[in-house]
């Protein structure tokens, strides 16, 4: 084969690759903004306890309204965190949104666990939640409840790595970033 020939089938190689790489990041789900894992819900694999090690970030100012949010709310208010004013994070603040009582329970957590205390739910302190309270009381490896220092909330992992929590009606709902189903 020439040196011309060998050129032209490689260049068309390249272009091939390159449309079907281009192809397969158009098909792949939307990602959550500053997520680490780049799925756009809260994920897991393999054993429970690093979960969240890699979720993406929570704060007034990323991610502000979703699932993801709501389910780090009701790991708040399990925790027994306090609010600004000096009262629990309670049940009512759970909502989905990431606003200043958020904000100032996840500071709280943050220094109650000796993490850098800037009210950002980040890989560090999503990490922290699941390392310490994800809990698998049937011995399966499924995770079913995070245990908090106040309370406990029903948690399940589906068969697609999915987290999901169950909102105050007792509704499940998939612990996504880029909506908002629990009020």
């Amino acid at each position: 084969m020439s040196s011309l020939g060998k050129r032209t089938r490689a260049a068309a190689c390249a272009v091939g690759l390159l449309t079907a790489a281009t192809l397969a990041l158009s098909t792949s789900p939307a990602s959550a903004n500053g997520t680490y894992s780049g799925l756009a819900y809260v994920y897991g694999a393999g054993t429970y306890v690093d979960d969240w090690a890699n979720e993406g970030d929570l704060s007034t100012g990323v991610n502000t309204s979703s699932n993801a949010t709501c389910l780090w709310q009701k790991v708040l208010w399990a925790e027994g965190a306090i609010e600004q004013d000096g009262t629990p994070f309670d049940a009512a603040d759970i909502d989905g949104v990431f606003g200043e009582n958020t904000k100032t329970a996840t500071k709280w957590y943050q220094a109650k666990y000796g993490l850098t205390s800037d009210g950002v739910v980040g890989k560090d302190t999503f990490g922290q939640a699941g390392v310490w309270g994800l809990r698998d009381y049937t011995g399966d490896g499924a995770v079913e409840t995070y245990h908090g220092d106040r309370y406990d909330i029903n948690v399940t992992r589906d068969s697609e790595g999915r987290y999901n929590f169950y909102d105050g009606d007792g509704n499940a709902r998939l612990a996504g970033y880029n909506y908002r189903t629990c009020s």
